[in-house]
């Protein structure tokens, strides 16, 4: 997945997305009508619109940035998914001005499984890191990824619970993806990159410039069928990501305070504009459960398009880990985790398999329990 680029379309794409002062969205206007990255390369730098930074660019491109970007796509586990590609997430393909492209470090198939996003401030209290570790964990027992920002605080604990807990979660940064910030997130980003994705529409070697921050912002939102609030200040940059998903339509929740805690503020703010007050990980997860058939009915088209898995009706006679998961089902409703156990198929799998099911109309769930119909 991620890799369907040949070198000449890969090298116009990097030279695309370095150009100065070409955004995303007049990137996706060249690739709407054209059939290749070499001619929206070509329309672009003929584009009299630009300015000088860019006919500079286009001109003479820097071949040892390029280069470079190149270097880093090697690795087998680095990818770029571009907007031309079957692989781009559908969510955040419907999301508003969506990235271009995206850089992830690790598995891309992780941005196509039901994601739950957690935010919330960096200067966290001790409660509000217990809440973020508690509510990560139980979304990715429920099958979900936990998606987050990787910064200090909130963030990085929810990061932390969910692959503590066995589960997956994707980390959206503000840099290239080679770099990391905060720095001592190191050894955490290396934990994400093996058990889930490190995502970027950054190039390599990108500081984390502030302005970079609200851009990444989006792309939590836009990724996740829904995005909690554990803690955030009236001036929280979490409050920027909570707007965003409700612009994109998503569900927004956030978790209630003392009215003595500063860090409260931001939360009750986004409860009195509608943000559901939730108190448990399994409101949020009964919330979500009507919104994820968007991600359903797009993995089931991916899954048609790219024959990697035959439809589930169909998969159940043919396919050995559907025929397991549907043994492993019967009329009383069983968790994500006990059906892990039934069949030996890791959670990330099942959930994936459990929303074709679903769709089908195979598999009836009802707040993260999945049962025979």
């Amino acid at each position: 997945m991620g890799k369907e680029l040949n070198e000449k379309d890969t090298h116009a794409w990097l030279t695309l997305l370095r150009a100065p002062g070409l955004g995303a969205s007049a990137i996706r206007e060249l690739a709407a009508d054209r059939t290749s990255a070499a001619e929206m390369l070509a329309a672009a730098s003929r584009d009299v619109r630009l300015d000088a930074g860019a006919r500079a660019w286009f001109a003479a491109p820097d071949a040892l940035l390029i280069d470079g970007d190149l270097q880093w796509l090697q690795d087998p586990a680095h990818h770029l998914l571009t907007w031309t590609s079957a692989d781009y997430p559908a969510l955040l393909r419907s999301a508003q001005n969506p990235p271009a492209a995206l850089f992830v470090a690790g598995d891309p198939t992780a941005l196509w499984m039901p994601q739950i996003a957690i935010v919330g401030a960096r200067s966290a209290s001790a409660a509000g890191l217990a809440n973020a570790r508690a509510f990560a964990r139980a979304f990715v027992e429920a099958g979900n990824v936990v998606t987050s920002g990787l910064a200090e605080g909130i963030d990085g604990a929810a990061h932390a619970a969910a692959l503590d807990a066995g589960g997956r979660t994707i980390a959206v940064l503000g840099t290239g993806p080679d770099l990391v910030y905060p720095r001592q997130h190191r050894p955490l980003a290396a934990r994400i990159a093996g058990h889930g994705a490190l995502v970027t529409e950054f190039p390599p070697g990108t500081p984390g410039k502030p302005e970079n921050f609200p851009r990444r912002n989006r792309i939590i939102a836009g990724l996740s069928l829904g995005t909690l609030v554990v803690e955030a200040g009236l001036s929280s940059g979490s409050l920027i990501t909570a707007r965003l998903a409700g612009e994109q339509g998503r569900e927004l929740f956030a978790l209630p305070g003392s009215i003595h805690n500063p860090l409260a503020r931001g939360c009750h703010k986004l409860i009195r504009e509608g943000a559901k007050l939730v108190e448990s990980a399994a409101e949020v997860i009964e919330e979500l459960h009507g919104v994820g058939a968007l991600l359903a009915e797009s993995l089931r088209r991916r899954i048609d398009a790219d024959a990697a898995t035959p439809p589930a009706t169909g998969a159940a006679h043919v396919d050995p880990d559907y025929r397991r998961l549907l043994a492993a089902l019967d009329a009383q409703p069983a968790a994500l985790d006990e059906l892990a156990l039934r069949t030996g198929l890791s959670a990330a799998a099942l959930s994936s398999m459990l929303l074709v099911l679903e769709l089908d109309g195979v598999v009836i769930a009802d707040g993260g329990r999945y049962a025979r119909r």
